[in-house]
């Protein structure tokens, strides 16, 4: 049955992503989005699935081609802190991308990213546990992201491609993102670096073009805002029906925090919601519609569910599916063969939203379960664990795809 697994396709018959767009039925909805309702208040209104990155891509496709990858590898990698030069020994044109790319945004607001720093502090258990059994699990059921993960080379090594997803995410939510001695800068940088070496590299990889969905060049600027809205616009949403309380003018910062990263990983300013009301009316044209099953999707997921079982004992195969189905919901948790845990999940469904409650002191103590708290350690077990993975690794241009 070709190189994806016979267990993982036994599983669910299909899904996982990581970077991708294409409906269940393969239907894409025609791009009715304003501009109006983004940051930069106009624009175009060019779709944005035949958009990508003008100033990275040609720069990462010369890279590649006259063989510098290892030059430039070796240099990012005592590139860590926002406030370091670009290394000595960059090529010339990959610094000066660099140097550029590495300006915040005029619009950028220090107070705002503050205040979102102490916001992931204060709720760092929701952010964290939606980061990783949400938006981690819910990727995999995103088609063309699922392909373009799969198919790349970091699709062969998934615990380092989860390692770079966690860094990603550790580092939006530090106290120092944004500041001198933080690293999301860099972080956001590599990345950009990275999507535009993948856009040139799949294209040539016969089992992405295969299996393509029709998409040409991966990874456009839909796509990455299909993955934008898996991670702040669904967990500022999850927060909130699960009753956490936030202020208004917490939920305005950590919109914020998103809307600088999304521009630092080459978003254009036209496409980033202004408001939280226009990031879920982005969401439901690009997200809702995105999701669905593939066997590349079943397969990465699988692999997922494997590492974060096996680097924490405490945390259980059988209680990961079951928190992640309860987080993303039964479509989608099929879509991506999470197994079916009936004593998780009736437990997770009535100790959960009584600890949120008490932690939110909407309820007294007396009213919590003695699983709740037992449920609590391990999901704070698994966010201790889903940021300190994120730290240890470095970002690397590719220069292959994944081995066939």
């Amino acid at each position: 049955m070709n190189e994806i697994s016979r267990r993982s396709m036994l599983v669910a018959g299909g899904t996982l992503g990581a970077l991708c767009l294409a409906s269940p039925a393969g239907a894409k909805s025609l791009w009715s989005w304003s501009p109006s309702g983004s940051l930069a208040g106009s624009g175009a209104g060019t779709d944005p699935h035949w958009v990508w990155d003008d100033e990275a891509d040609p720069l990462l496709a010369s890279v590649i081609d006259r063989g510098d990858v290892p030059r430039v590898n070796q240099a990012l990698r005592t590139w860590t802190r926002n406030d370091q030069p670009v290394p000595s020994g960059m090529p010339a044109d990959v610094r000066d991308f660099i140097e550029h790319a590495r300006q915040l945004p005029s619009w950028a607001d220090q107070r705002k990213l503050d205040a979102a720093a102490q916001f992931n502090r204060t709720k760092g258990i929701y952010v964290g546990v939606l980061y990783g059994l949400g938006s981690g699990l819910m990727s995999t059921a995103i088609p063309k992201e699922a392909r373009a993960v799969y198919y790349s080379k970091g699709g062969a090594d998934m615990k380092d491609r989860v390692a770079k997803t966690a860094k990603l995410g550790y580092d939006v939510g530090d106290l120092d993102a944004y500041q001198p001695q933080g690293e999301m800068i860099v972080t956001a940088v590599k990345t950009r670096m990275v999507h535009a070496a993948v856009r040139h590299l799949l294209p040539q990889s016969p089992g992405w073009s295969g299996n393509n969905g029709g998409q040409t060049i991966p990874i456009s600027l839909a796509d990455m805002l299909v993955t934008w809205h898996s991670l702040p616009t669904f967990v500022m949403r999850k927060m909130l029906e699960w009753g956490v309380r936030i202020s208004p003018s917490d939920s305005a910062a950590y919109l914020h925090v998103w809307q600088v990263t999304a521009h630092m990983l080459g978003i254009r300013d036209e496409y980033i919601p202004a408001t939280w009301a226009a990031a879920n009316e982005q969401s439901r044209q690009l997200l809702d519609p995105a999701l669905g099953p593939t066997r590349e999707g079943v397969a990465l997921a699988n692999d997922l569910l494997d590492i974060v079982a096996e680097v924490d004992g405490g945390l259980t195969r059988p209680m990961i599916s079951a928190f992640s189905r309860y987080t993303v919901g039964d479509r989608v948790g099929n879509w991506i063969g999470l197994s079916r845990e009936p004593f998780w999940e009736a437990l997770i469904g009535a100790a959960w939203p009584k600890l949120v409650a008490f932690r939110e002191h909407l309820i007294p103590l007396p009213l919590i379960p003695e699983s709740a708290w037992t449920l609590e350690e391990v999901i704070r077990r698994f966010v201790l664990l889903f940021f300190a993975e994120g730290r240890r690794i470095s970002i690397e241009i590719p220069d292959m795809n994944r081995p066939s």
